[in-house]
């Protein structure tokens, strides 16, 4: 009798969201990087308390780079009420919370990247004329993307930031600016 050989055959293995990030993080595009906020869970305004460091997903968007050569750092959430939208790092380490509308969010993507490179440079400088003690910001459970999730409202411009849970410490956010396409970028929560 022929000696019968046992192969087994195992499943596929599914990259965890985290792993997938990595993966957009070397390379995308809008289309992709929204379709991956699509596959992740919702997340409730109450569980976003803490500080988290933003960083950039590139896809191609006319604003890709701009935050970071701005001494952009992250997102500060207090509690749902009280939002310190955007935090900024001067050269020297100091993270302060900068006024959003003395920020050109609606046409940054026109600033030439030299001047934005200067305009970090001058972050220290400019911190008595940009920074604030004052929440600009609050979350609300907010419907996008056909999903209830967490939504930063901007108190003062027409500014939506949506939130998908990737893992225990990281977020994905949508900036949802009227009159520009989606803007994709990722929180790290301070630990």
């Amino acid at each position: 009798m022929p000696k019968t050989t046992k192969t087994t055959r195992t499943a596929p293995t599914t990259a965890t969201a985290t792993e997938r990030l990595a993966e957009l993080e070397r390379g995308t595009d809008g289309a992709t990087a929204l379709a991956f906020f699509d596959s992740l869970p919702a997340v409730a305004p109450a569980e976003m308390t803490g500080r988290y460091r933003g960083r950039e997903l590139f896809t191609g968007h006319e604003m890709d780079g701009l935050l970071a050569a701005s001494g952009w750092y992250g997102k500060q959430f207090d509690d749902v009420d009280h939002v310190h939208p955007l935090l900024f790092k001067s050269h020297g380490g100091d993270i302060f919370p900068v006024e959003p509308r003395k920020m050109p969010l609606g046409v940054a993507s026109k600033v030439p990247s030299a001047v934005v490179n200067r305009a970090h440079s001058a972050v220290g400088a400019l911190k008595p004329a940009i920074k604030t003690s004052k929440h600009r910001a609050r979350l609300r459970a907010v419907e996008y993307r056909g999903v209830v999730t967490a939504g930063m409202v901007y108190d003062h411009l027409p500014i939506i930031d949506f939130f998908r849970r990737v893992d225990d410490d990281t977020l994905l956010g949508v900036m949802d600016l009227r009159g520009s396409t989606p803007y994709v970028f990722i929180l790290q929560a301070d630990r």
